[in-house]
């Protein structure tokens, strides 16, 4: 049986993602903090009726991505796929984004995708298998006022994923990341952009790297604008 592992699953991106999964027979593991929101996510993947495994797991903390990681691994021993989605924005200027702000979103969007990915790898090189996905963004590319730590982390999620892929180069495995534009999503509000993409089609291309691209995608930046 094929297993992903996910995060941030409660809403948007990542919600569509993981039912899109089990809608493909895929087992699933569910990391986030406990919610109303997140628990919705986990009952209606099961009713899709695949295994889902809903893991408390705080992304701010080093030990809970690890005790998450080996509940991962107990499960599934090595997942066919991990899907690093979860992130965190403060819109505000650089003077006005204060510490508490600016390590939020350094923690969830760039240190947990690479504590997370290094407490998995070695199980997933053993099997030698699977995929790294890594949800990026378009600010991974530019600049936006009101959002310089977010574009930072983005743009250093991409710079981890091209050195891991050079490391995965012969191993069986391989990482992407994929860079969404502008997505009709919460994260999305006060931005001052239009929505140009749909949760669907975010998660279709999620899957299509998760599961079917062939591996010489390594190291691959998929920019998504919309239309």
């Amino acid at each position: 049986m094929t297993s992903a592992v996910l995060t941030g699953s409660s809403r948007g991106i990542g919600r569509a993602t993981a039912l899109l999964l089990a809608e493909r027979n895929v087992d699933l593991a569910l990391l986030g903090r406990p919610s109303p929101e997140h628990d919705r996510t986990v009952s209606e993947a099961r009713a899709l009726g695949v295994r889902v495994e809903s893991i408390a797991c705080d992304l701010r903390s080093p030990s809970d991505i690890g005790a998450a990681a080996r509940l991962v691994l107990g499960a599934y021993a090595a997942p066919d796929a991990l899907i690093n989605n979860a992130a965190a924005i403060h819109r505000a200027t650089v003077e006005e984004t204060d510490l508490e702000q600016l390590d939020e979103q350094i923690e969830v969007n760039l240190r947990a995708p690479i504590l997370l990915t290094r407490a998995l790898l070695g199980a997933m090189r053993f099997a030698r298998k699977g995929r790294i996905v890594h949800v990026g963004s378009i600010s991974s590319t530019l600049g936006t006022a009101r959002s310089a730590a977010y574009n930072a982390t983005k743009w250093g999620l991409v710079g981890f994923m091209k050195s891991l892929a050079e490391e995965l180069s012969d191993s069986g495995l391989m990482t992407v990341a994929v860079l969404p534009g502008s997505v009709d999503t919460r994260m999305l509000e006060d931005s001052g952009f239009t929505p140009r993409i749909g949760l669907e089609q975010i998660a279709t291309t999620l899957v299509h790297y998760a599961l079917d691209a062939p591996l010489a995608h390594n190291g691959g930046v998929i920019e998504m604008f919309g239309t």
